[in-house]
């Protein structure tokens, strides 16, 4: 959909923080867990996605794209949620906000997947976009509420949960990148194959840290991120 002319310095902004998130992102993965560099790297991450979500926002009520409003609400909440699982590693820890951007998360997630369902039954190649986004979204954001909820199912869930949904933010940069640039592939492979390489990458990074912290009795101290 073509940007109105007063919105492009925002879509310029927009992208020049994707690239900084894109950046941050694969520093925050390079460099030791819990070390002062992994830290930086990734409050610049969550800086960054701040940034574009908010830039998002602005670019779509001027557009009236309500996939990419959508979109940018998924990105966002599961950054903020995989930030603030730093600060949940006791049992009720979790606050009102954290309640609060749950539950708005996954109705927003469920309309999603209502608008996606639509979109299929349509043909609109976006429709399974917005289903596979919502999906996610919602196991996200019900996961996330039943924690808060009941507690944790383990002490090492705050690690695991940071895990996800920092990566599932990284997803959704790299997604974002590949549906503007990689046009020769179809719409619907450019928007969903970093899903579906990064799902099950996440799922052998989160078993790896099982088997460490879990497996054999150790302590995760070592991982922990000292002063988030």
């Amino acid at each position: 959909m073509p940007v109105p002319a007063p919105v492009r310095p925002v879509l310029w902004v927009h992208i020049a923080l994707g690239a900084v998130a894109l950046c941050a992102g694969l520093g925050a993965m390079a460099t030791k867990k819990g070390g002062r560099r992994h830290r930086n790297f990734g409050k610049a991450f969550v800086a960054a996605i701040a940034g574009v979500v908010l830039s998002a926002l602005a670019i779509t009520a001027f557009t009236r794209d309500a996939f990419l409003a959508t979109i940018a609400v998924f990105s966002g909440y599961v950054v903020f949620a995989g930030y603030r699982a730093l600060s949940q590693k006791r049992p009720g820890s979790a606050g009102r906000l954290d309640y609060a951007a749950a539950g708005l998360a996954g109705l927003v997630a469920a309309g999603m997947v209502a608008l996606g369902v639509a979109g299929v039954l349509d043909g609109a190649s976006r429709g399974a976009v917005l289903v596979a986004f919502g999906g996610l979204a919602l196991a996200f954001a019900a996961q996330d509420a039943a924690t808060f909820h009941r507690g944790p199912s383990s002490r090492f869930d705050w690690l695991y949960r940071h895990v996800a949904r920092m990566l599932g933010g990284y997803i959704a940069t790299v997604t974002a990148v590949s549906a503007v640039n990689l046009t020769m592939l179809p719409p619907v492979v450019r928007w969903l194959w970093p899903t579906a390489v990064g799902t099950p990458l996440i799922a052998l990074w989160i078993r790896r840290y099982q088997r460490r912290f879990e497996g054999d009795g150790r302590a995760g101290g070592g991982v922990e991120p000292d002063g988030e």
